[in-house]
């Protein structure tokens, strides 16, 4: 009963849930021009568009508000989604979903940009986009620059300009168990003399683990991966993985 919130006139704990499978056939449903198979897709996804933005909370802007644009970009996953590609919905859609409420945070931010250093930081990205499509590596800002024929200052100025903000207490990455990690978690200190020495023990304590061990700390430390999206990428049950990685961060404690 606690968990029942009110957005846009919903009764959130009433919203539907939709299986993978649904989801699949709904997909190739709605890329055939199916409206009720796409509407249905929608209505199942917005426990989705709910959990993406609470990490946006405290941002100024009513819940309402970001639920309706992150069902824009819903609704743009949904119709921009390839069915052939063997990719979970939900692992295209979230980052649709997150890009859609930062440009909304950001076009309505109270730090102004002007229209022209706007305009060039969308043409830079846009650039990016065209330079990686030519060359399948990212570019670098002075590959940018050089296309826009413009200095690599003006570039990396543009695209600062549009970055948002984000606050210390935002969680970049949680568990299975439930233990987040924030953005002040990672933030460290240069100027401390012990740091280098930190840094040569952790690289010696991970050589000491084998192979299974350290590939399953990248996938999940590295590669944000869940325990179940590495045991079935390494071929073991999700308890084995939690076994494993416990192990191997009380070696690298030790």
């Amino acid at each position: 009963m606690q968990y029942k919130v009110k957005i846009c006139g919903m009764n959130t704990s009433n919203l539907s849930l939709l299986t993978e499978k649904e989801k699949a056939d709904l997909l190739i449903l709605a890329k055939n021009g199916n409206e009720n198979a796409r509407e249905k897709l929608i209505n199942g996804n917005l426990r989705l568009v709910l959990s993406v933005v609470h990490r946006f909370t405290g941002r100024g802007e009513t819940l309402d508000d970001l639920f309706q644009v992150g069902c824009i970009g819903l609704i743009k996953s949904i119709d921009n989604f390839d069915v052939s590609q063997n990719v979970r919905f939900s692992t295209y859609a979230v980052p649709m979903i997150i890009g859609e409420i930062r440009r909304y945070l950001r076009d309505n931010n109270s730090v102004r940009v002007s229209r022209s250093m706007r305009d060039m930081a969308y043409r830079a990205m846009q650039v990016k986009e065209q330079l990686i499509d030519s060359k399948n590596q990212e570019p670098t800002i002075e590959e940018i620059a050089k296309e826009m024929e413009v200095s690599k200052e003006a570039v990396v100025l543009a695209l600062e300009s549009v970055v948002e903000p984000i606050s210390l207490n935002e969680p970049i990455f949680s568990d299975s168990n439930g233990d987040v990690v924030y953005v002040m978690d990672q933030v460290g200190d240069n100027n401390d003399d012990m740091n280098w020495l930190e840094e040569i023990g952790m690289k010696q304590a991970i050589k000491k683990l084998n192979d299974r061990e350290r590939s399953i700390l990248s996938l999940r430390f590295l590669k944000g991966k869940t325990q179940m999206q590495v045991a079935e990428k390494i071929g073991i049950s999700q308890a084995q993985v939690s076994r494993l990685e416990k192990s191997a961060m009380a070696k690298i404690k030790e």
